[in-house]
């Protein structure tokens, strides 16, 4: 299997785009294939799905685009040729709000996804997916928030507390005082 691959793209289509590494053209779908450049050299996150009739290579800008397909095409009835409109058309943070707030309409306005498979996105995906939403760490709580994930919390909880710790204390106290408020 594949993690990426580094190479200069040599064409641009609607669905696809086409990587040149070490002199061979690699077909690679991806959700937005217009969001590279033609003799752009660029490193893509691949995802390779093999069936007795095909062999086909997905790729992706970043990492978390690649996970987040992965999450998507777990989804029971929803495979890597529907994923890849909803990663085209929708942003993740838009598409992760959507399924923590259950709206299927949100949901519904991607290609081919009905009310079932709109229910079943949200009954497999609520609470395994999470939004990059950026914490407001300047003002002091950058160390505060290295220490809080290094001891093993998630962004998603601790985001709500920051604002509340004094960031003129000493770390040692920040971080007493960040625990007493996520253990309550």
């Amino acid at each position: 299997m594949y993690q990426y691959m580094f190479g200069k793209v040599t064409e641009i289509s609607s669905t696809y785009i086409t990587l040149e590494v070490n002199n061979i053209g690699y077909l690679i779908y991806t959700p937005n294939p217009y969001a590279f450049s033609e003799n752009e050299e660029v490193k893509i996150y691949i995802y390779q799905q093999i069936r007795e009739d095909e062999n086909t290579l997905y790729g992706f800008k970043s990492v978390e685009e690649k996970e987040f397909f992965l999450k998507l095409i777990g989804v029971k009835g929803l495979g890597c040729k529907m994923a890849l409109p909803i990663l085209a058309t929708g942003s993740i943070n838009g598409i992760v709000d959507a399924i923590d707030r259950e709206n299927i309409l949100y949901l519904r306005k991607f290609p081919k996804i009905g009310d079932k498979l709109a229910k079943q996105i949200i009954l497999d995906l609520k609470g395994k997916v999470y939004a990059d939403k950026s914490l407001p760490v300047s003002g002091g709580y950058e160390e505060l928030v290295e220490v809080l994930k290094g001891l093993g919390y998630k962004e998603k909880e601790f985001s709500k507390v920051l604002t509340k710790v004094d960031s003129s204390m000493s770390i040692e106290d920040q971080v007493k005082e960040a625990l007493k408020l996520l253990l309550k």
